[in-house]
């Protein structure tokens, strides 16, 4: 494919949920403009994700709000190939201009004219604005105290996609988010012995007196809010789709084998560190939980609402050995493990975008998406105008809202004066 010396308004950069969700509202605007991904549309829900994974809401919610799956329960979780055919099936709804397989390496700003030139694996574009649709989700990230141990089997998440493709031995899994406890649990089903590193997280519910904790978000104006609060900015959520979907119970999962252990610190002559804080991060992830179903209970009672009680969501299952007297160290030989794996998160990667929008750490610099540096645009990021603008129905949201600024930044420099309008 080539697309060298092409000249468009507005170029998006990534073609999954952010870079469709832009299409689309560019589309309707009218605002000429191409959208490039290295791979295939949604790439990282089919091969950046394990076998199993479902989405983490509900198919009624994690969704656009132009299309729904027609095919799944709405009260369902959406298998993640399924949300994959999802995204190219809603992009071929409005004729999206995506160009797969083409790997933007380097955007600069024009000097003495307007824009932005773009090297592209295809060829070389002109665009007068750049979105960048990447998502947070670009570079796994592994700690720096990872060991230098060739002995064993060291992946992160993203590499990790099922039980098989691991050797014998048991698993230590650090990172309790989302990602780390649907693993640990999927390899404890397995038969493996499981050692799962938890810190600070939140720990909302699945379903709370028959409604969603994504329904209670909604109406408690919890996915609104415009800024996390102090001290949580990089906590983790331990929630889950699997198995038709389920509250996260650390007890729980301890009481069927987990072992649970507190933060990884260290590594040093095989052997782990970790700090003495379980029970801790166990008991603020209660806190959360139990907040939230205060806040549902009160929104209950005040709009008075016909919802059944559920005061068996308030019994907690009796704290597990491994909290009552936690493990602070390891022999990883002593305790078979032959395999660690990192669900520790990502990191941005914007070393292709060489234009003034990044602070001094890197970070992308912007309001609500809108960049310091005029005429580039940043989708999909957490906390972009809303907690919820890394999910589906979010970042359609925030997508609206660029496109919307774009749209207005054409129509002033559409303006002719008095004497160019003769």
């Amino acid at each position: 494919m080539t697309l060298n010396n092409i000249e468009i308004d507005t170029l998006v950069v990534g073609a999954g949920q952010a870079g469709v969700a832009m299409s689309e509202h560019l589309t309707q605007l009218g605002i000429p403009h191409l959208v490039l991904e290295k791979n295939r549309i949604a790439e990282a829900w089919r091969t950046g994700r394990w076998d199993s994974l479902v989405a983490n809401g509900p198919a009624w919610h994690d969704r656009f709000p132009g299309m729904e799956f027609d095919d799944i329960n709405p009260d369902g979780f959406v298998a993640k190939e399924r949300i994959a055919d999802y995204f190219a099936a809603y992009a071929d709804k409005f004729n999206a201009p995506i160009h797969t397989g083409v790997d933007v390496r380097r955007v600069q700003r024009n000097l003495g004219r307007p824009g932005f030139s773009v090297e592209t694996s295809a060829g070389r574009i002109e665009a007068q604005r750049i979105v960048a649709a990447t998502g947070p989700f670009q570079r796994p990230a592994i700690p720096a105290i990872a060991p230098q141990d060739d002995t064993l089997t060291q992946i992160h998440s993203a590499q990790y996609r099922n039980p098989q493709q691991l050797p014998a031995g048991a698993v230590l899994v650090v990172g309790a988010g989302s990602s780390g406890v649907q693993i640990a649990d999927e390899l404890r089903r397995a038969g493996k012995q499981v050692y799962l590193s938890v810190g600070a997280h939140d720990r909302p519910p699945r379903a709370y007196r028959n409604r969603d904790f994504c329904w209670w978000l909604g109406v408690l104006g919890l996915w609104d809010a415009a800024a996390t609060q102090p001290g949580k900015e990089h906590v983790t959520i331990a929630v889950s789709g699997a198995h038709g979907g389920h509250t996260v119970d650390f007890r729980k999962l301890a009481h069927e084998g987990v072992q649970l252990v507190g933060l990884t610190q260290s590594f040093q002559n095989g052997g782990v560190t970790f700090a003495n804080n379980l029970k801790e991060n166990i008991a603020r992830g209660d806190e959360n939980y139990l907040e939230l179903l205060d806040a549902a209970d009160a929104y209950i009672a005040r709009n008075g609402l016909d919802l059944p009680e559920e005061p068996a969501a308030r019994h907690l299952l009796p704290d597990p050995e491994c909290m009552v007297n936690p493990i602070l160290a390891l022999n990883l030989a002593d305790a078979g493990i032959s395999t660690i794996i990192w669900a520790t998160g990502y990191s941005a990667d914007y070393g292709w975008l060489e234009v003034d929008a990044f602070d001094s750490a890197g970070k992308p610099q912007h309001q609500r998406g809108v960049s310091r540096e005029p005429g580039i645009y940043f989708l999909g990021l957490p906390w972009l105008s809303r907690r919820g603008s890394t999910f589906i129905w979010g970042v359609w949201h925030d997508a609206k809202y660029i496109a919307d600024h774009i749209a207005t930044q054409r129509s002033y420099l559409s303006y002719k004066d008095a004497g160019q309008r003769r």
